[in-house]
């Protein structure tokens, strides 16, 4: 029997064990070349100049976080940490969804199917089977996921099928869910249905969330982080919210790249959840990002909502006339210095990143277990001021976990899995602002890179620990005193402010949102946590 022979029979079992009855013509793990010819025959893209394939995903430009729904029943009722993130759907609503999704696929000629890997460590990974009605969409989900070997792919058997239907029309009253668009996920009959959005990344993150609710059980710790191997085979993992320079400061050409979104943390490794990169295109810059940018000129890529000129087919990436939020998938080893087998070491040094635009926190501090457990729960950067008449104040954002949106567990789960792999590996904790100092957004200045840099390969090289520290009086945490190559007045926040009497009213009204946001936690974490958190200094 031939080899596809046998993924084809593989497939057909899979889909009567889901139930799918269908006659449209099944393609099954075309590779990237055949479904970009599908993409562009079926006029679902265009090829720019220089080879990437180039998409629309129409008014959803981004995930649709309101219309998430995870199904509530024996399984998930007492697992879930159910309210604003995760919304419940009851299990007659899904039942109902499931049964039009169904008859909804019964009627399409042409369906694309992909197996794949949710994960790079074989002990850990689960297998993924994503049916699509988009050539282009099964090559997004196949860039993004591990693809398996030929010969993982004649056994494969999944233990979870996505369905994503942009042309499915879901209804409230019968589907319980909130409008036309829905995405569904029922952990116990293993299927996660999309339907009535276009954007991609909706599958991508419905993997994650997956793999956050499976894991834990599991102690393997999930993480939505970035992680980089230096020249000594240590491993660094980067939390970050959007903003704060998670990407930029791990893309580091002297280290090797594992992944930069997603990953586990395994007794043995930190491996990529994931196959490929989902960057962010919008006003791209070849100078600063290099590497990303030279992925959109390469054939393999998807871009999404990224404008091309019709006549020469050039991008723009700097016009956002369809999206802020353009896209680019690639695979991993697009990157050069990335990793080959998508995993690393387990990690040497933890760094949270945080963009203050209140201008209080220090541009480095060392953090202790509990602390670095107070700080990952919290999830803290800051927006700055808008543009509207009257709004002169930086905005707090509290994040939990840094990706409370793909959080199924209560976030005690995830901190004290963290706060756990911490002491067993005598981990370094490292706080890292690179956001404001000498004053808040709009009075001070953006925290030199050049500093963010030398201060962060101190502290991945090991020669931080070897310097002076002080315990700021606010936060707790230690701060060294001087670093070679690094100003000595921007290491304490307080003196780089002209009125140091604003620095502790500021820092005040910090430590105060600090402290409202974490009430939510406090009757989930022990005495050491609560109790590392930030108080306002008497002093001040």
């Amino acid at each position: 029997m031939g080899r596809q022979d046998l993924t084809e029979r593989t497939l057909r079992v899979g889909l009567d064990a889901t139930a799918i009855e269908t006659a449209a013509s099944i393609h099954h793990n075309l590779g990237s070349t055949s479904l970009i010819e599908q993409a562009v025959r079926r006029g679902e893209g265009r090829l720019a100049k220089d080879g990437p394939l180039v998409v629309e995903t129409g008014r959803h430009t981004g995930r649709s976080a309101q219309d998430k729904f995870l199904v509530r029943d024996s399984e998930t009722e007492d697992s879930v940490w159910w309210g604003p993130v995760n919304k419940p759907m009851a299990p007659e609503a899904f039942a109902n969804l499931k049964a039009d999704f169904l008859e909804a696929l019964r009627e399409k000629d042409t369906l694309f199917v992909q197996d794949l890997f949710g994960g790079s460590q074989p002990a850990h990974r689960v297998n993924v089977r994503v049916i699509n009605e988009l050539a282009w969409h099964n090559l997004f989900i196949r860039t993004m996921l591990v693809r398996p070997e030929p010969e993982e792919l004649a056994g494969f058997s999944p233990d979870y099928t996505i369905i994503d239907l942009p042309s499915f029309r879901a209804d409230p009253k019968r589907h319980g869910c909130r409008s036309e668009t829905v995405i569904a996920v029922n952990i116990a009959e293993k299927l996660i249905l999309i339907g009535g959005t276009a954007y991609a990344g909706e599958m991508k993150k419905s993997v994650f969330g997956l793999l956050n609710y499976l894991l834990p059980q599991k102690r393997i710790m999930p993480m939505h982080c970035s992680a980089n191997i230096g020249p000594d085979g240590d491993t660094a993992v980067f939390f970050g919210l959007s903003g704060t320079g998670k990407t930029t400061l791990s893309a580091d050409p002297d280290r090797t790249l594992i992944g930069d979104d997603e990953h586990g943390w395994s007794d043995s490794a930190v491996f990529n959840f994931e196959g490929g990169c989902y960057a962010k295109m919008i006003r791209l810059s070849e100078d600063a990002e290099p590497e990303i940018f030279a992925t959109t000129r390469r054939f393999g890529t998807v871009l999404e909502n990224v404008v091309m000129d019709d006549a020469t087919r050039e991008l723009d990436l700097d016009d956002n006339r369809l999206a802020e939020n353009t896209r680019g998938a690639y695979p991993i080893d697009f990157i050069p210095n990335a990793s080959a087998e998508n995993m690393g070491p387990v990690p040497s040094n933890i760094i949270m990143l945080t963009a203050d635009a209140f201008g209080v926190l220090p541009p480095i501090a060392k953090l202790t277990p509990e602390q670095a457990m107070y700080h990952f729960l919290s999830g803290y950067t800051a927006k700055v001021a808008g543009t509207e008449i009257g709004v002169t104040e930086p905005e707090a954002t509290f994040s939990t976990c840094f990706g409370a949106p793909f959080m199924p567990r209560h976030p005690s789960v995830y901190g004290n899995l963290l706060k756990e792999r911490i002491a067993r590996g005598g981990v370094d904790c490292w706080l890292v602002n690179t956001g404001w100092t000498g004053g808040k957004y709009g009075v001070g200045q953006r925290m030199p890179i050049k500093a963010t840099r030398a201060l962060l390969n101190a502290a991945l090289n090991g020669s931080l620990k070897n310097a002076a520290f002080r315990t700021d009086p606010n936060f707790g945490f230690e701060v060294p005193v001087s670093v070679e190559g690094v100003d000595d007045a921007i290491l304490d926040p307080r003196s780089t402010w002209a009125d140091p009497a604003a620095y502790d009213a500021m820092a005040a009204k910090l430590i105060e949102l600090f402290a409202s946001n974490f009430a939510q936690f406090a009757d989930h974490v022990d005495d050491g946590v609560r109790d590392a958190g930030p108080k306002v200094s008497e002093a001040a």
